[in-house]
C-alpha cells in the first residue's frame, strides 16, 4: 500500500473517530437535558409529556400532604396563574416549605401528575431560580393586566337600553 493511501485510511479513520465520539456525546446530552416550564405553560400543554422536564414556583399554602408510609410527599407548585401536583418519594430538601420556592424535575404521569425524581428549594431568604423568578413574575404581570382590564370594564357607563 502506497503511503498516499496510508495517508488517507488514517485521515477517514480519525474523522470516523471524531464522528462517533461526537454522535456519542450530543445524544447523552439530548437525554438528560431538562427545559424549564411554569405550572401555566405545563397546564397548557407546552411541556413534553414523555421526557424530564423542570417546573417551578411556590409550593401552595395548605398542599403538603405525606402518605402514610413516611416518605412520599403530595404538594402543589403554584405560579399564581396554574397549579400542578407534584409527587416525590424520596426525602425532601431541609429548606423546602409551604409558601416557598422551588423546581422539581421529573416527569408528567398519564393523569397531569408531577412525578418528580428531584426536588431543589431555594436556600436563603433572597433567592429563588432565575426560570422560577420569571415565571412567577410573567405570572404576576398577566394577573395585574386581566385586574386592570375588569376594572376598566366595570368603569365604563354602559350603553343606555332603550325599549
Amino acid at each position: 500500500m502506497k503511503v498516499r493511501h496510508q495517508r488517507l485510511l488514517l485521515i477517514f479513520g480519525a474523522l470516523a473517530t471524531i464522528a462517533l465520539i461526537a454522535f456519542f456525546v450530543f445524544s447523552a446530552l439530548s437525554e438528560n437535558i431538562a427545559f424549564f416550564y411554569s405550572p401555566t405553560e405545563v397546564e397548557a400543554g407546552k411541556a413534553p409529556q414523555d421526557r424530564m422536564f423542570r417546573v417551578g414556583g411556590l409550593v401552595k399554602e395548605d398542599s403538603f400532604r405525606r402518605e402514610a408510609d413516611g416518605v412520599t410527599a403530595h404538594f402543589v407548585i403554584t405560579d399564581r396563574l396554574a397549579d400542578i401536583l407534584v409527587r416525590y418519594n424520596k426525602p425532601l430538601p431541609d429548606l423546602f416549605s409551604e409558601g416557598k420556592g422551588v423546581v422539581a424535575q421529573g416527569k408528567l404521569d398519564g393523569n397531569g401528575v408531577f412525578i418528580a425524581h428531584q426536588v431543589l428549594a431555594k436556600h436563603d431568604e433572597n433567592y429563588m431560580p432565575p426560570e422560577a423568578a420569571a415565571a412567577l413574575a410573567a405570572a404576576h404581570r398577566e394577573a395585574v393586566s386581566t385586574a386592570e382590564s375588569a376594572e376598566d370594564a366595570a368603569a365604563s357607563p354602559e350603553a343606555p337600553v332603550t325599549p
